[in-house]
Order: C-alpha cells, then sequence, then structure tokens
C-alpha cells in the first residue's frame, strides 16, 4: 500500500474533530458535511474486501428516508447482500481512526482479513439525489483510486438497482445483465409474461398513484416506463421537481404518521403507494368511501405475496420449504391469518433486516417484510433449478402454467435486498392476476391495534431479551410483570426491547381496542420505567 499517498489525500479529507460514527444495518448516516473523510476510506475499504473476496463490492451513497441535509454510505458484498458483520466493525474503526492511527489500521484489517494486496480490486459506485451526493461519491471514487483499484461509477442509481449490479457482476450474467437497462428488461419482462394470464383488469388498465418521496425512485420509474405495458398506467407523485426530499412525504412519513403525504390528492378507493428516498421500501394506502385512511404495510405486503405464492405452489405440485418470516413488531393478525386460514409457516427473527434475510435463507422460498415495507423474497439455488425445470418439462398443462408464473415471479423479484419498484410490480400483477382490488387485498385480515413507545433509561443494557426479541431476561420480575398485565386484555400481547443506538427502550402492545392496546403500553412503560432505570418523568398516559 502507498501509505504516502494514503496520508496525502486523507489530509485533504480530514476527520472532522470529536467525530465518532458507527456503521450499523443501515451503513453510516449523519450530517452531509460530515462525511468527507468517511466516503474516502469507504474507497479505500471497499477495495480491501474486494481483493479478499476476488469479487465486485458495491458502495452506494445514500441516506435513505433521512433529511435532505443527512447523507451516509453502505457497502455491498458480492452477491450483492449487506456486508458482513466483521466488517462492519472495520468500517466503524477506519471512519473513527485518527490521522495518525491510519497506517495501522489498514495494516490490521489486511492482516486479520488475509487481504492479497497482489489481487485485482474493482468497485461499483450509485448514488442517490441528495445535492451531496455527487461530491461524497466522487472522493469514493478517489479512494478506490489511491489504492489502485478500478471502478465504474453508475451516477443515479435507486439502492436496490446498485445491489442488483453487483450479483450481476459476480454471477457472469447468469442474475441478469448489469446495467440499468438491463434491469428495466428484467423485471419489465416478467412482469409482462405475468400480468398476460390476467383475465380481467377491470376497466381493462392497472392505475397506481405513485409518492416518490422527491427522490431516486422518481427519476427511474420514468426511464421505465416505456419498458411496461401500456395497460398499467402509473401516476408518479412527489417527483423532486419541486418538494425535499423525504419531507412530508414518502414511505416512513406514511407508516409513522399513518396519514397520507400532504398535498396527495386521493379519491375515495383509489390505490396509493410510497417509496422512501432511495426506493428500498414501499407501503400502500387508499381512502375508504367515508374517507378513512387505510396502510397496507409490510405485513400486509408478505400476506398478499405468500399466499400467492403458495397457492402457485400448490397448483404447481411443488413440495418445497416454505415460511414466512417476521419480526416481534409484525401484528398479531398477520401471524394468525398465515398460520391459521393459509396454513404457511411463520418464523420470528430479531428485528433488521440482516436476520430476517439470514433466517429467509434457511428455507427453498422464504418471504419477509418488516412492517416499515422493506423486504423481498429468496429463492433457494434448488428451488429456482426445480422451478425452472417443471416450466420448461412438465407435460400437465395447469402445473405447467403455474410453474411458468413462479418463475417469472423469480425474475420480477430483486432477491438481493428490498426493491420498492420490484415489490411494486410484484403487488400489482398479484392484484391482476386475483382480480383484487385494494379494499380486498385489505380484507384479507384486520390488524389489531396496536401502540408503540419509549421509555428513557439511564442505561439501556439492562435490558437483555430472547425469542428473538419477544421476551425480557433482565432485569429480573419485568417479564413476569408484562406478562400478568397482557393477561387483563383481550387479545393481547407486548414485549420491549432496548434501543440499538440510544438509552432508550421500545415498547410495543396490541389488543383488541385502540384504548386497551395504549393502556396495556402505558402500563408496561411504567413497568420499564420502574424496573429498568428510568429517567425523567415517569411515562404519562396515551392521550
Amino acid at each position: 500500500m502507498d501509505f504516502e499517498a494514503i496520508s496525502k489525500y486523507s489530509k485533504l479529507h480530514a476527520k472532522p474533530p470529536g467525530l465518532s460514527l458507527q456503521y450499523g444495518t443501515a451503513g453510516f448516516r449523519t450530517k452531509a458535511e460530515n462525511l468527507d473523510h468517511t466516503m474516502f476510506r469507504m474507497g479505500l475499504l471497499a477495495v480491501l474486501r474486494s481483493k479478499q473476496k476476488k469479487s465486485t463490492i458495491g458502495v452506494m451513497v445514500t441516506a435513505s428516508h433521512n433529511p435532505e441535509e443527512d447523507n451516509g454510505a453502505k457497502l455491498i458484498d458480492p452477491l450483492g447482500e449487506m456486508l458482513a458483520p466483521t466488517w462492519e466493525a472495520h468500517a466503524t474503526r477506519l471512519a473513527n481512526a485518527e490521522e495518525h492511527e491510519l497506517q495501522c489500521v489498514l495494516t490490521d484489517i489486511c492482516q486479520k482479513e488475509g487481504v492479497d494486496l497482489q489481487q485485482d480490486a474493482f468497485v461499483v459506485i450509485g448514488r442517490d439525489t441528495r445535492p451531496s451526493s455527487k461530491k461524497l461519491s466522487q472522493l469514493v471514487t478517489v479512494g478506490v483510486s489511491v489504492l489502485g483499484g478500478h471502478y465504474q461509477d453508475y451516477s443515479l442509481l435507486t439502492t436496490p438497482q446498485l445491489h442488483y449490479m453487483v450479483c450481476c457482476r459476480n454471477t457472469c450474467g447468469s442474475y441478469g445483465a448489469a446495467t440499468v437497462e438491463g434491469y428495466y428488461q428484467k423485471l419489465s419482462k416478467a412482469f409482462v409474461e405475468l400480468t398476460k394470464q390476467a383475465t380481467s383488469q377491470r376497466d381493462g388498465h392497472m392505475s397506481l398513484k405513485i409518492d416518490c418521496a422527491n427522490g431516486i425512485g422518481a427519476l427511474k420509474l420514468k426511464e421505465m416506463e416505456r419498458y411496461l405495458p401500456g395497460c398499467f398506467v402509473m401516476h408518479i407523485d412527489n417527483d423532486g421537481t419541486k418538494g425535499e426530499l423525504n419531507h412530508l412525504c414518502g414511505a416512513d412519513f406514511v407508516k409513522v404518521h399513518q396519514k397520507p403525504p400532504v398535498g396527495l390528492e386521493m379519491k375515495p378507493s383509489e390505490r396509493c403507494c410510497s417509496f422512501d428516498g432511495d426506493a428500498d421500501r414501499i407501503v400502500y394506502y387508499y381512502n375508504d368511501a367515508a374517507g378513512h385512511f387505510h396502510l397496507l404495510d409490510g405485513d400486509k405486503i408478505a400476506t398478499l405475496i405468500s399466499t400467492f405464492l403458495k397457492e402457485l405452489l400448490v397448483r404447481a405440485g411443488q413440495t418445497l420449504s416454505f415460511a414466512v418470516i417476521q419480526t416481534a413488531y409484525a401484528n398479531g393478525s398477520s401471524t394468525r391469518y398465515l398460520e391459521e386460514t393459509m396454513k404457511v409457516p411463520v418464523h420470528c427473527a430479531k428485528t433488521g433486516v440482516k436476520y430476517l434475510h439470514h433466517k429467509a435463507q434457511e428455507f427453498d422460498i422464504g418471504v419477509y417484510f418488516e412492517a416499515n415495507g422493506h423486504g423481498t423474497v429468496l429463492f433457494s439455488k434448488a428451488a429456482e433449478e426445480k422451478i425452472r425445470y417443471q416450466a420448461k418439462e412438465e407435460k400437465n398443462n395447469q402445473k405447467r402454467e403455474a410453474a411458468k408464473m413462479l418463475e417469472n415471479m423469480i425474475d420480477l423479484i430483486n432477491q438481493t435486498v428490498g426493491d420498492a419498484i420490484s415489490d411494486m410490480l410484484v403487488i400489482e400483477a398479484i392484484l391482476a392476476l386475483k382480480n383484487f382490488t385494494v379494499q380486498q387485498w385489505d380484507a384479507m385480515y384486520t390488524d389489531l391495534p396496536n401502540r408503540q413507545l419509549k421509555v428513557k433509561v439511564a442505561d439501556r443494557c439492562i435490558i437483555d431479551t430472547t425469542d428473538a426479541e419477544r421476551r425480557a431476561v433482565t432485569p429480573p420480575g419485568l417479564q413476569e410483570k408484562i406478562d400478568t398485565l397482557a393477561k387483563t386484555f383481550k387479545l393481547a400481547r407486548a414485549f420491549v426491547r432496548p434501543s440499538g443506538t440510544e438509552d432508550i427502550v421500545r415498547v410495543y402492545a396490541e389488543a383488541d381496542t385502540q384504548e386497551n392496546a395504549d393502556k396495556l403500553a402505558h402500563e408496561v412503560s411504567l413497568a420499564v420505567y420502574h424496573l429498568a432505570g428510568g429517567v425523567g418523568e415517569q411515562p404519562k398516559a396515551v392521550v
């Protein structure tokens, strides 16, 4: 390594004094003006990871659903998956290293990970539409070049598109062509093939209003429009021409505030959806005839997709292992509907996409969505081969047609990561094929009323959990108290878990009525306050 060159460029992009960053599930996120050093250093790290894996690595410059003035970076591993946990720790250490420690940290990473510095390295880079993203992505290329790596800058991309590019490059094109056109062609071909079988599309076309959070999703949907059939009409709103990124709009705003984006005009029963800023999350919603707002979040999306896949597997006569992966935050009604009505196995994983993704890999077909609308479907290699073989060779017409539809689902789904564009097309195809309105989809089950609260504590580490965060092990007596409280309400459950980043404890409760869910959440938060070292005022009742 040319430490002289590294030091020279590093000093030009010095770390702000006292700044400490943590690489989490979403990579790095903070105010954009504090990220110059991090971007340069992530260019360095991506080269080392590429050399170690002998594969292309991705660096995405985005802060997803954060405000416009923030930015961030996340690295993408060879099959389009999130960065391995050991390398997350390297990223944190490298970003926080003082100037004089840089050489030592880089050398240590190489030794620990057995990096062959003679190996070629290739990095692909993408960025969102934030004003700061262009300059920050250029700093990544500086870091890559200083270590002698090669790169391709794809410029403006959604986060899932960059995950797709990385996977394509490392699978010699078997996953698809590593271009934006390749992505559009793969998805649109599968969508066209799938929707061909939709007998009645109500008034002859599918119409959807899409809030793009004033982000990259709008740009890419407009590019993709010409690849999609004319019967699918997209009304793109919050396209970035006027509003501010993620401000009073986008999937996160809609989910958190349980209301449509500000200024979005919705006719009664009109099907609408929202992307987040980098287009890796999606939620659907509508207003009913009485003007009441209905949200169809990740739980509803997982239920629609898994129900459809289960029906196809039965029709094709395929006996593949199949499961839906949820977190403790999944609404109890969705779990009951899947297990009792659809007879689909449901497994619970810890909160965080990486845990859901990992659990989904244990099955031939694993469906996972967080309630916030981030999720996808994974097909094992064996399942994919069986389905593709049956779609080609099956003699029975009905079974072959079902297998063909499963094959198109495989191609339409971005298996590398949650992808708002891909998930939207999957949902639209299923609604057309089942001849469902958004209300019929919503009526598959009714969500139990729920409430989430936060409690400030002196030290979040006092709370330790088990059973995928559904039960508290410490402090003593807390879980017993939660169990006792939950028994006093109908259809009730509650759990607590520590925040990953700050000294607060998150409380979740659900029950048969909103009043009871609010009461249970308040009583559990009081128990946390008294038994887990609450600070400040004790929690007040929900009003």
